[in-house]
């Protein structure tokens, strides 16, 4: 009783911080002609709900796709259209086919936000709960209350969804699926994360340690016995779930290729950063924290290689990034592998795939937000730093008071709820196997929670300096985007040694804990 009793304080808490940011601006809120996120989503009610499925993804003189045309997969068009239904018996001027267009109004912004709290009531932070209380406790593990609020307290994702403005559901989704296969639901997770995949195709950064950790499954199984018969059935879920997704666009191949040119626009180039956010090419300004973007300020790369060039070189940089925790997921499948797997691949898509959004670093952060309980401090770090890269996107919306509130708050709860800086030794960070074969090699090793805690308070004093300097200091004359590139350079140099920190945890983890329901 009293474990429920602090679930529901939780989560009227969460709910009252998402509502508390709700209150402010939200992304183009009054900037035409393109306004913002939120107009995007209001103008795919409107068009889902008054144009016939075979025009949604198309080009027409009443879809012009130059302005917010749909560019994710049918689920977010068919919550679109169950959104514009609702809006339409409310009030139809807020969907009416191109006079609705840039509408904004009191009591649409209430609307719009409460679908958004809909989601997450619904979706997103049941998966939560629900996850927190299968966390086994030990000594070393808190309550399922205080796991869930640090986790519903992340301010990355707050800020995005209730402040910037998008739906969580894609997340909520593959949370759902991670749920499901830590109980051995494998079919049933696999249902879950083709949803969650046919919500946003974002979710791709998932996809490969999902199908590493059910292939490993059925490796382990055997391929002559109940291996093939799982692989069998997992094969059979997948499709069916994507025929029943994909259903409406069947009959005609061309609707299928147009919504997949619409999905993958590949002909934009390395940095148009905004492929999954917008079909309206915005040029990558040096703003988002991946290698691509920053190394462009010293070296111009879609000047020196060409966008076909570009392709291939992301996508063998990704892969061959992301191999080693695969590799290690498929031969030696366990939960715990499989969610760190989730953590290290998503931040290898994050880092060096084609055209990312900053936004995207959500993908990496929910993964992390799984572990928070395993490794703390280093969770902690991450998503502190996950937040401080959205910095330049925050600022542009309007929500610095909001990023100035809620990240320190973060912050204070993660220390009082796990002593953070009391977990920063090797056992700790998980990285005990690592320094022992280390050890007679590295003298310093004695002092590395020392060490570690000054780099992190030196991480933390870089980041708040550079959010104040950002906010209240005009830029150097000449160099109006000093401070985006500034900040996305300091992020990305985080997450790289962040990957390097993941891989290690994951290819020095000798421990197969398959049997274990959750770690």
């Amino acid at each position: 009783m009293e474990k429920w009793s602090l679930m529901t304080i939780t989560v009227l808490l969460a709910l009252t911080v998402r509502w508390a940011v709700s209150l402010g601006s939200y992304s183009g809120a009054g900037k035409p002609p393109m306004y913002g996120d939120y107009e995007a989503q209001r103008h795919w009610q409107e068009i889902t709900y008054n144009l016939p499925i075979r025009q949604w993804y198309f080009n027409t003189s009443d879809n012009n796709l130059l302005y917010w045309g749909l560019d994710y997969p049918p689920l977010t068009a068919y919550h679109s259209f169950v959104c514009a239904y609702i809006a339409k018996l409310i009030n139809p001027d807020w969907v009416a086919l191109h006079t609705s267009r840039g509408y904004e109004s009191q009591s649409h912004k209430l609307f719009m936000r409460t679908t958004v709290f809909v989601a997450d009531l619904l979706v997103y932070i049941p998966a939560v709960i629900l996850y927190c209380i299968s966390l086994k406790e030990t000594s070393a593990k808190k309550k399922a209350s205080t796991c869930a609020l640090c986790i519903l307290l992340y301010p990355g994702l707050i800020l995005i969804d209730h402040g910037h403005f998008q739906y969580p559901l894609s997340l909520g989704l593959a949370l759902w699926a991670v749920l499901c296969l830590s109980h051995d639901w494998d079919l049933l997770g696999s249902v879950a994360f083709c949803l969650a995949l046919n919500y946003k195709q974002m979710e791709l950064y998932h996809s490969l340690p999902f199908f590493c950790y059910l292939l490993g499954k059925c490796f382990k199984k055997g391929l002559k016995g109940k291996g093939l018969v799982l692989l069998t059935k997992l094969a059979g879920t997948v499709l069916l779930s994507f025929a029943a997704c994909w259903l409406p666009f069947g009959t005609d191949v061309e609707q299928i290729m147009q919504v997949l040119r619409r999905l993958f626009p590949i002909d934009r180039g390395l940095f148009e950063a905004c492929m999954f956010s917008s079909p309206h090419p915005l040029p990558c300004p040096d703003k988002v924290a991946n290698i691509w973007c920053s190394l462009s300020v010293l070296i111009k790369i879609k000047n020196v290689i060409s966008p076909r060039t570009q392709l291939k070189l992301s996508f063998a940089v990704t892969f061959l990034s992301l191999l080693p925790a695969c590799i290690k997921l498929t031969v030696q499948p366990s939960l715990r592998g499989f969610k760190f797997a989730l953590v290290a691949c998503a931040l290898s898509f994050f880092l060096f795939s084609f055209q990312v959004h900053e936004k995207s670093i959500l993908l990496v952060s929910v993964p992390v937000c799984l572990i928070i309980n395993e490794i703390p401090f280093m969770a902690t770090w991450f998503l502190l730093v996950s937040t401080f890269s959205l910095l330049p996107l925050l600022l542009k919306d309007g929500l610095l008071l909001a990023y100035a509130v809620t990240t320190p708050a973060f912050l204070a709860v993660c220390l009082a709820s796990f002593s953070i800086l009391e977990k920063t030794s090797a056992e700790d960070l998980q990285l005990k196997a690592f320094s022992l074969s280390l050890k007679g090699y590295v003298s310093w090793f004695k002092s590395f929670p020392k060490i570690v805690r000054s780099l992190f308070l030196l991480s933390l004093s870089l980041m708040g300096v550079l959010s104040v300097l950002s906010a209240a200091v005009p830029p150097p004359p000449g160099l109006p985007d000093f401070f985006p590139v500034a900040v996305s350079i300091v992020s990305c140099t985080h997450f790289l040694l962040f990957l390097v920190y993941f891989n290690l945890v994951i290819l020095w983890d000798s421990k197969n804990r398959g049997q274990k329901k959750m770690s």
